[in-house]
């Protein structure tokens, strides 16, 4: 790998260090040096921030022993790259277990046996740090440049890999959340194949850390984002944690590029997807469609493929100075929420509206159809945590499980009927069939018999209400909450006993001696939930919604 920081061995190798000898941590040479430090005082531990190479004189040596050992070993666990002594009596001289541990911890001890001016020192290492920087800066400015240079080219990815590749000379490989493979060398192959497996078995892409542990050994990972998503990881293989975030902002720089080109990819993509726009605009909507074209736009049909119809209603619709600019934000969407169905499993076929998306959600059903609830509910957590504007303060529809591709227009009502019900705080789930009796309730509407239903059932209830400013229709609702436990819903009506049986004996006037009897029960459950949805539809149109 190349090297750029400076390390404790290319210390030793400038000409100011050429009288100093090591005497022990000969493997910790590759030790990074930040800075340099004069350190003179027994309490330094506030005064250490790692990486620093230390030069003291040789007072500390002059301790004893046990002090000696836990000056280094303190020097050590403080992230010191190296501590160098001056020591020009020939009388004294570095204790063997000083020197032993230091071999063992590989913490490198440098020795000067005659008098030195640190200042030199200390202004040479300085001026090496500084070109050094100045070096990465170069460096990550010419690597960028040469990313965005690759990005426009064709099969842009992979050149990128290879440049990483010759720059590091090490394994590199990119793992997209689709099922395209990159990686340089072409031996890594089976390595690809292997992280992708553990990606997939220890969680997601959004979740892996900086470093990948495999049995292909450690990886150095950087997150390859787009629109608030991470669409894959570069990879880089390490023998050991790097030590310097220069090799991240180098991965960073070509992570960056990588998604340029993914992004460019995917918008031409989406921009093909205009004919599956019109296709499922025309199944959801009942046009005629010519079943070839519907094969040629929708994934592959086949006894198990199934699909579900999934509707995103947006919280406003959005205003756009152009065509153009509409068409953008379309395909922008269009590209998250595709992202986000593959990942979840599913075959997605879109249509993209000014205020709602539509997609048509195939998947192949290898188990039970209802499993795919679960799939829907995690889909939806992650649409409403997105960053992105649009998204916030949407609803969604879920419709039933279907097969057959002419049953779009149906499972889209579905979805319709769902979103409605939410609007009016009737229904809280997205599930179509989870609305109960409120899908009875919906056909009685479409039907113009609803009202006809409220009013055979509540009808003198609400005029009798209305005429004397009473609450007869809230104590009948609270009473068949309370399953007609008349403590319980004298309770919560805030009433007296005595007040909420003479309150019954109006019910029994109004509806009947026997209202409480199943069937008639049952009918005036239905009948307030009714009156309910009616109430609430009759509040949005007043509002204008």
């Amino acid at each position: 790998m190349k090297e750029i920081e400076l390390t404790v061995r290319d210390v030793l190798a400038r000409d100011s260090f050429q009288k100093a000898k090591l005497v022990a941590g000969e493997k910790g040479l590759g030790r990074q040096v930040r800075w340099s430090h004069i350190l003179e005082v027994r309490d330094f531990e506030s005064l250490i921030s790692g990486g620093e190479l230390i030069l003291t004189t040789g007072i500390s040596m002059t301790l004893d022993l046990e002090t000696q050992i836990a000056y280094i070993r303190q020097l050590n666990e403080l992230g010191v790259s190296a501590l160098c002594i001056e020591l020009p009596n020939p009388n004294i001289n570095i204790a063997p277990e000083v020197v032993s541990l230091a071999d063992e911890l590989d913490f490198p001890l440098i020795l000067f046996d005659e008098v030195i001016r640190f200042v030199d020192l200390t202004q040479d290492l300085h001026t090496a740090i500084i070109n050094r920087h100045h070096q990465m800066i170069s460096e990550l400015d010419r690597l960028s440049g040469r990313f965005i240079e690759l990005s426009l080219t064709s099969n842009g990815i992979l050149k990128i890999l290879q440049e990483l590749h010759q720059y590091f000379r090490r394994d590199v490989l990119f793992i997209t959340d689709r099922p395209s493979h990159y990686f340089y060398p072409s031996h890594v192959k089976e390595t690809e194949s292997a992280i992708r497996r553990q990606l997939e078995k220890d969680g997601t892409l959004q979740d892996t850390g900086r470093y990948l542990e495999t049995a292909h050994g450690l990886f150095a990972t950087v997150p390859v984002r787009g629109f608030g998503q991470v669409w894959g990881r570069l990879c880089l293989a390490m023998d050991d944690m790097l030590h310097d975030d220069f090799y991240f902002l180098i991965l960073d720089r070509a992570g960056l590029a990588v998604s340029q080109i993914l992004l460019r990819n995917r918008t031409v993509e989406e921009r093909k997807q205009n004919l599956e726009d019109k296709v499922v605009r025309g199944l959801i909507t009942g046009r005629n469609t010519d079943p070839d074209t519907v094969l040629s736009a929708l994934p592959a049909q086949g006894r198990n493929m199934y699909y579900r119809v999934f509707s995103i209603r947006l919280a406003s619709e959005s205003t756009f100075d152009s065509e153009d600019l509409l068409e953008e934000e379309l395909i922008q969407r269009s590209m998250i929420i595709r992202s986000v169905f593959q990942r979840g499993g599913f075959f997605p076929a879109i249509t993209s509206g000014k205020s709602e998306l539509v997609i048509l959600a195939f998947f192949i059903s290898g188990e039970d159809q209802r499993n795919t609830a679960g799939r829907f509910e995690q889909m939806i957590q992650e649409i409403r945590q997105m960053p992105e504007s649009q998204f916030t303060g949407c609803r969604f529809g879920v419709s039933k499980v279907y097969q057959d591709i002419a049953d779009a227009k149906r499972a889209f009502g579905e979805t319709e009927d769902v979103i409605s019900l939410q609007k009016q705080a009737v229904a809280a789930s997205p599930f179509f069939e989870k609305l109960g009796i409120h899908r009875l309730l919906l056909l009685l509407k479409r039907g113009g018999e609803l009202e006809r239903y409220v009013d055979d059932y509540l009808g003198h209830l609400i005029a009798h209400d209305r005429r004397h400013d009473s609450d007869l229709l809230e104590t009948l609702v609270v009473y068949l909450e309370c399953g007609g436990v008349k403590k319980e819903a004298a309770d919560r009506l805030f009433i007296v006993r005595q007040t909420l049986y003479h309150r019954l004996e109006k019910l029994e006037a109004l509806l009947g001696k026997d209202f409480m009897e199943s069937d008639n029960r049952l009918a005036l459950e239905v009948a307030v939930q009714a009156h309910r949805m009616l109430a609430r539809e009759g509040r949005e149109l007043a509002a204008g919604k």
